[in-house]
């Protein structure tokens, strides 16, 4: 009995189904080994594990309680091998704007905003328009 071994089941936190329907979105692939798939959905926690805790050392040396995208793209640049595969996937940080601190809550104006077809903006409703004739109110 002090011979026998206890096998540890290793589970991945990821659901594997989820990933094995990302890897089927693949052409190439047709099936799915269940070995391969627990490798992939495991290889795939530790990289975000290790991204996690690089991006929340960026954090921290800059201070901040909150890991944002450039913490994020900070830590990618920083590990070459991720880096070379990573760093084009990633979304470019926002551009610093000239705009008041105020209008930085707003994206974009109300008016640059696509509306949906067949609908007016409120602001048309209480606009004149330079060929309607005055509403007049008769009262008797």
């Amino acid at each position: 009995m002090a011979d026998e071994e206890k096998e540890e089941t290793i589970r991945p936190e990821i659901p594997t189904g989820r990933v094995k329907k990302i890897m089927k979105l693949d052409k190439d692939i047709k099936k799915v080994n269940a070995e391969a798939l627990l490798l992939i959905s495991r290889s795939t926690e530790l990289f975000l594990r290790f991204l996690a805790e690089r991006s929340a050392e960026v954090a921290i040396e800059k201070k901040r309680k909150i890991v944002k995208l450039e913490h994020i793209r900070a830590a990618v640049k920083r590990h070459q091998p991720t880096s070379d595969f990573l760093l084009d996937s990633l979304p470019l940080p926002p551009q610093p704007s000239d705009k008041q601190p105020s209008d930085r809550n707003h994206s974009r104006n109300v008016a640059e905003k696509p509306i949906p077809v067949g609908t007016r903006r409120i602001d048309d409703f209480f606009s004149k328009s330079a060929n309607e004739a005055p509403i007049e109110i008769n009262e008797s």
